[in-house]
């Protein structure tokens, strides 16, 4: 039985993208600029694409999407917090008991 080979997704800020773009746009060879980058040329087509078809806007991140984001992280941290406060409360509770065991 294989297991799924997960792929790590770098994130680029759009000011990357921005400026990868133009730089595709003002070169003759793509591939110069993907090696230096270590981004797919087919990436950088992308971008570049994007940017002629929407301008600059086309790499900003919506509020929206930020502050979801945002809100699922405190969710997935309030979640390990309070498991972790479960982990205490359980480890006190046997240490008392061990302490009243062994109390003559």
């Amino acid at each position: 039985m294989s297991s799924p080979i997960k792929k790590n997704r770098r994130q680029y800020t759009p000011q990357f993208k921005f400026d990868r773009a133009l730089e595709a746009l003002r070169a003759e060879n793509m591939s110069e600029i993907s090696r230096k980058y270590g981004i797919s040329v087919n990436v950088l087509s992308s971008w570049r694409s994007q940017l002629l078809a929407h301008g600059p806007k086309s790499f900003e991140t919506s509020p929206d999407s930020e502050i979801s984001g945002l809100k699922s992280k405190v969710a997935r941290l309030e979640q390990m917090l309070g498991k972790k406060e479960v982990e205490l409360n359980v480890l006190k509770n046997f240490s008392d008991f061990y302490e009243s065991r062994n109390t003559p």
